[in-house]
């Protein structure tokens, strides 16, 4: 081959390799242009609309969430909000800042809490934030109460034969611990803290729904009520779905054709989401085989809750 040859060629393999680092990133720029366009494009509408956000699953501390209805709060577009609830609960400091950020919201617009499968406990004050609750015939709700769970290995480690040896400065610093049965001190503070929780949980469903404190007492035993249920002891408003949404917005000044937008969390709207190992393999059928991917994760993060719980739990059989 002469040396024209390999002149040429080595022109044609440069304007190669430049074309191909051009496709990249047209393929990067497209890319970011429709994340932008069909995931951030909805929240960024200069268009009025009423904004819907999701509570669901085990209910826990989320700044994301925070600064999502911060946001909705702040945004002239946004003229009513919809929080859309399938909980069995979660932490009561997690429920409680929850409850606060959508009372700030509702200051400025009126927002309708939709109780869907489940809205129990921790859930359930989330959705007493709302100024009306609406619920199916048959959805889930009330549990109202506070509990505190923590494990016991004593047992376990004398079988192994281990041992745990403790100093400490002070009886209840580390109580109660998983590895001796609590002393009774110990056990009396922890149903202080139980019960001062409790009370505010009370007060605030007593508050919010307009019932005396004595009637919210007799329902705050931790009993589960179906959606009629809960209509006939005022814990909701009424029954229904986005109809008796909208004609609730219609009495609040917003406009019945509004259209209801999605307010996501980012990474359930990033496209890029597409590609991970997890979807994957749900794709391809193979998603039990991805640890903590799915629902069998609900008793791991039950597991794990720190501090004072309020979580509908259902035993297994």
């Amino acid at each position: 081959m002469d040396n024209m040859a390999i002149a040429d060629r080595r022109r044609l393999r440069r304007k190669l390799t430049f074309w191909r680092i051009a496709a990249v990133l047209l393929l990067v720029a497209g890319a970011f242009g429709l994340y932008r366009f069909l995931w951030d494009g909805p929240q960024q509408s200069a268009k009025p609309h009423i904004a819907r956000i999701e509570v669901s699953g085990l209910i826990t501390d989320n700044t994301e969430l925070l600064e999502r209805l911060d946001k909705i709060a702040k945004s002239e577009n946004v003229k009513g909000l919809i929080v859309s609830i399938s909980s069995p609960g979660g932490t009561t400091y997690g429920g409680e800042r929850i409850f606060k950020a959508i009372r700030g919201v509702a200051e400025k617009k009126p927002v309708v809490s939709d109780v869907r499968t489940l809205a129990a406990s921790a859930g359930y004050m989330i959705a007493s934030a709302g100024d009306v609750i609406v619920a199916g015939e048959t959805s889930i709700t009330g549990s109202i109460g506070v509990i505190f769970q923590y494990p016991q290995l004593g047992q376990l480690m004398e079988k192994l034969g281990v041992s745990l040896q403790e100093i400490k400065s002070s009886p209840m610093k580390a109580e109660p611990s998983p590895f001796h049965e609590a002393p009774e001190e110990a056990k009396t503070m922890i149903r202080a803290m139980v019960m001062d929780s409790y009370g505010w949980f009370v007060d605030l469903v007593a508050d919010r729904r307009k019932l005396p404190r004595e009637d919210v007492l007799k329902l705050a035993d931790g009993s589960i009520f179906t959606g009629r249920q809960a209509l006939a002891n005022k814990l909701v408003d009424t029954l229904g779905g986005e109809k008796e949404i909208r004609s609730y917005f219609e009495t609040r000044g917003v406009a019945k054709d509004l259209p209801i937008v999605e307010w996501r969390a980012p990474s359930s709207r990033s496209p890029f989401a597409l590609f991970s190992v997890a979807q994957i393999a749900k794709f391809l059928g193979y998603d039990d085989l991805i640890p903590f991917a799915g629902p069998g994760q609900l008793g791991t993060d039950k597991l794990f809750l720190d501090g004072l719980v309020s979580v509908w739990q259902v035993e297994p059989r």
